[in-house]
């Protein structure tokens, strides 16, 4: 299965933060998964990283060291993606979710069909079957 990974998911994997759930770290350990991680995130850990880096130590160059080290593949984003963004409803009684870093991700993994592996409890108000929460 190939599994886009939420910016703070692949953080929690790299560091083995407790907060990474048994199932996420299930997945994680697959050899039948492939993992990817989008250059959003790369450029959402360095503006996180630039604007506080007592909250979010690691750097971008380092973030992508790091999961090249730990095998994930990294996903460029194309304009199919950026036009996918468009695609993307939530549905009424959802709360709003205004993180254009987490729309992205979602429409790479819409338009790739990959599975995107989030622990945000809004992305599932999106209502997009790509979406596993852990």
């Amino acid at each position: 299965m190939n599994l886009l990974l939420d910016t703070h998911i692949a953080l929690w994997a790299l560091s083995n933060d407790p907060r990474l759930s048994a199932k996420a770290r299930k997945m994680l350990l697959d050899p039948g998964n492939t993992f990817y991680v989008s250059a959003v995130s790369v450029w959402e850990v360095l503006l996180k990283h630039s604007k506080n880096p007592i909250n979010l130590e690691i750097s971008a160059t380092e973030f992508s060291q790091y999961c090249q080290a730990a095998g994930f593949h990294t996903l460029a984003l194309t304009d199919e993606h950026i036009w996918a963004v468009e695609t993307l409803q939530r549905s009424a009684d959802a709360k709003a979710h205004n993180d254009p870093f987490d729309r992205l991700l979602l429409a790479q993994a819409k338009a790739e069909h990959y599975f995107f592996l989030t622990h945000d409890s809004l992305i599932p108000g999106y209502g997009e079957s790509c979406v596993i929460f852990v």
